[in-house]
């Protein structure tokens, strides 16, 4: 191995460095700064329009309060098993495509 071709490379690789200098950093001082655009604009009143909405809806949960507290509340067992076979049908068909 040649010592004399390992020194050259070094002083080159040295020289190289040296010749490459970070940017200097600004003193003023500077901003981040964001622009949202039109859509993320939307998402964001949307967002909003659904976090100012209720989760409950209760239109729907005061008749059925009512009848659970006066014991007149019944769900058919054929019913709710249909309703369940038709639920499970549907599910297994996404999975199958």
């Amino acid at each position: 191995m040649r010592i004399e071709a390992y020194n050259q490379v070094q002083q080159l690789y040295s020289n190289s460095r040296k010749a490459v200098k970070a940017p200097a950093a600004s003193t003023g001082s500077r901003s981040d700064q964001i622009q949202i655009s039109s859509i993320g604009k939307d998402f964001q009143s949307a967002k909003a329009a659904v976090n100012a909405s209720s989760d409950v809806r209760e239109d729907v949960i005061a008749p059925l309060k009512a009848e659970i507290a006066s014991g007149t509340y019944f769900v058919s067992g054929e019913s709710f098993a249909e309703r369940m076979l038709q639920k499970y049908e549907e599910s297994s068909s996404l999975y199958a495509q």
